[in-house]
């Protein structure tokens, strides 16, 4: 497993009190513990794309999850990356999958299923990444500070084509330490590259 010691940005959404918290230093990080958090526990950041952490927010203030939209970005230290965008990596999920079906089978527990119209409480996918997490756990291999993955999301954005309209990179943040510092974002609609 390569260690990467790449810096990235990465942006989330939340209520503009927990963003304040965060830059300010009186909040830490909520790890998610949710079970249909597609790539497992940890803090979900769309990498690069304040835009989309916006309408995340956006999208849950008018669900009832938060009363003021907003999004922090972040620094994040990828350290020891499960990088899913390359293939190598995505072996390893794979057999934490055969893994995990075969405890569900031994011990006649029902596989966990993801559900929706999108998929969007991928429970399936929670308790995969929870068992490679602790297949390296009990194997004494170092555990992943992060997790990064392509997401397809929303419609085509013209007839036939492969991009989607809310397609991102999704990173995972499992080990805390690896948020460097998070910083206020002002227009979450402007690239910070321009």
């Amino acid at each position: 497993m390569t260690v990467s010691r790449n810096l990235v940005l990465g942006y989330h959404g939340c209520d503009r009190s927990v963003a304040e918290g965060l830059v300010d230093g009186s909040k830490r990080p909520d790890p998610g513990l949710k079970q249909h958090h597609w790539l497992g526990p940890g803090v979900y950041f769309w990498e690069e794309s304040p835009s989309r952490a916006l309408r995340w927010a956006e999208d849950s203030k008018k669900a009832g999850r938060l009363s003021q939209p907003a999004v922090v970005g972040a620094v994040i230290n990828m350290g020891n990356c499960l990088n899913l965008i390359e293939a190598a990596h995505v072996q390893l999920v794979t057999a934490a999958y055969d893994v995990y079906r075969q405890v569900c089978e031994d011990t006649s527990v029902t596989m966990a299923e993801n559900k929706g119209s999108l998929l969007e409480r991928r429970y399936l996918d929670h308790a995969v990444f929870k068992t490679l997490h602790e297949i390296r756990e009990e194997q004494k291999q170092p555990a992943f500070d992060t997790i990064r993955a392509f997401f397809i999301e929303g419609t085509a954005i013209y007839p036939t084509a492969g991009i989607r309209s809310l397609d991102h990179i999704q990173i995972c943040v499992t080990n805390p330490e690896s948020i460097l510092g998070f910083f206020h974002v002002h227009d979450p609609n402007a690239s910070a590259f321009r």
